[in-house]
């Protein structure tokens, strides 16, 4: 993932050709049921669905798909943990009193919760990767133009997002520098070479940043960037697709109610 970024990813995928708003529809219409379920049931189903069509549909390496997950999954482990920890609630399975004024339990209640939060963040996290594996984000500024968002917000979004590449790009190549030249073979080297890292990057982005205005105004910049993304027309069965799976998911919602854990 060091190497491969999530736009190269984006641009190849097998769902690219896919209208942006089917996409977005289907990856924000999930996040949403994902918040308005009061079980765990539903989140994991969307979470499922959306895995196979990342796995498949969208053909992206599994490998891949585990690397972005695993970060945010590991997030979400320690955080349902500390909820499960200090929520509390009645049928008590353990408890520690830590301090007359603090105690560490854990109940069927705070289980539940924590259950709860978990699935939603799960269910939330596979719809925003699936977002970000199969739409590049030049098509997102089409869209968010057509929306009629400001000007100004999208142009400052495209800078920011070039400079992101820039960053990258130049952290990568210094780090292969460093790595050739053993600047990570021990402890102290390591920290040394880090802070090198940081400061070479940070001078590189400020010089990328001088080098864009001065094309800017090379090029007659009027206060709006010229887009690149395409729109393409709405199929019939892509549509249907989401259709079909936006019902499933709020039929899914409603009938598993409130069903808890344990």
């Amino acid at each position: 993932m060091f190497e491969e970024l999530l736009e190269d990813i984006a641009q190849k995928n097998g769902l690219r050709e896919v209208n942006t708003y089917l996409k977005l529809a289907a990856g924000t219409g999930a996040i949403i049921l994902c918040l308005l379920s009061s079980s765990y049931i539903a989140p994991l189903v969307i979470a499922v669905f959306f895995a196979f069509a990342i796995l498949f549909l969208a053909r992206i390496d599994v490998k891949t798909y585990a690397e972005l997950f695993v970060v945010p999954l590991w997030f979400a482990i320690m955080s349902v943990a500390g909820i499960i920890l200090i929520s509390g609630g009645n049928e008590i399975f353990w408890h520690w009193d830590i301090l007359p004024s603090f105690t560490l339990s854990v109940t069927r209640e705070s289980i539940n919760e924590g259950a709860l939060v978990f699935s939603r963040v799960v269910g939330g996290m596979s719809a925003m990767i699936f977002i970000a594996f199969t739409t590049p984000m030049t098509d997102i500024f089409v869209v968010l133009r057509q929306c009629r968002v400001p000007e100004v917000v999208i142009d400052l979004m495209m800078i920011i997002y070039r400079t992101i590449f820039i960053l990258m790009d130049q952290v990568i190549q210094i780090y292969h520098a460093q790595v050739m030249r053993l600047g990570y073979s021990r402890w102290k080297e390591s920290i040394h070479s880090f802070s090198s890292l940081c400061g070479a990057a940070f001078i590189a982005s400020w010089d990328a940043g001088d080098d864009l205005i001065r094309a800017m105004d090379a090029r007659c910049y009027d206060g709006k960037f010229a887009l690149l993304g395409e729109n393409r027309p709405v199929e019939r069965m892509p549509c249907l697709a989401v259709l079909v799976f936006l019902t499933i998911s709020a039929i899914v919602v409603i009938v598993s109610g409130t069903i808890p854990l344990i």
